[in-house]
């Protein structure tokens, strides 16, 4: 029973994961009307700058940034507590997934805690803690999917899982060539397709742990 619950708790921290964060980013992007903030054009990280002021080429006013700092902080530690409750995994694996969990939530408490603008003193912490955020959540993706077996989950989720982890990282080098060429072509778009499939993964494997039977 004791099992039971840690893997219910384990899917449940994995689902708030993405919850938290797609919660947070919907409220602080529709506090932001003046103009409208665009999900393809706007970085993710000028929701937790309130502004407003003009920061790498795009004007910024997000009026509930504290919304969007508060999701940055919490979603990484909800994926760390889930992995943490995972059972089934032997010590290597484990230890592997607890310690990219780990980077996650710590990158996650870096954005939240240092918004990026460049005339805070700040912009080193905080893209920092969006590599952490950007590459351990993807490679984490990829872990889980890869233990599907032992964790109980389908192996078209594992497959699925994996899949998302390696889209993210394909987006991450995208964002990254868009980022150095200043082109600034749909880098908001670009930057979600690092972060989406993972949380969206978290969530889909958070639920089919809460659903497998002992």
């Amino acid at each position: 029973m004791n099992d039971i619950k840690q893997r219910r708790g384990a899917g449940t921290a994995l689902i708030a994961s993405g919850g938290i964060f797609f919660t947070a980013e919907v409220i602080a992007a529709a506090a932001w009307t003046d103009p409208p903030y665009s999900y393809t054009h706007h970085f993710i990280s000028n929701l937790g700058v309130h502004g407003p002021l003009t920061a790498f080429g795009q004007f910024i006013y997000s009026p509930l940034a504290t919304v969007m700092n508060t999701g940055f902080f919490l979603f990484g530690l909800a994926a760390l507590s889930g992995v943490v409750m995972l059972r089934g995994l032997p010590g290597r694996r484990r230890w592997a997934m607890a310690a990219t969990a780990v980077l996650l939530a710590v990158g996650g408490m870096l954005v939240g805690v240092f918004p990026g603008s460049d005339d805070n003193g700040t912009t080193d912490y905080h893209g920092l803690g969006a590599l952490m955020v950007f590459i351990p959540g993807n490679v984490l993706s990829i872990l889980i999917g890869r233990a599907h077996q032992l964790l109980g989950i389908s192996p078209r989720l594992g497959r699925a899982l994996v899949v998302f982890g390696i889209l993210g990282l394909v987006s991450l080098m995208a964002f990254g060539t868009i980022l150095v060429s200043d082109a600034g072509v749909l880098i908001g778009l670009f930057e979600r397709g690092i972060i989406y499939p993972y949380l969206i993964g978290f969530i889909i494997a958070g639920a089919a742990l809460r659903r497998r039977r002992a």
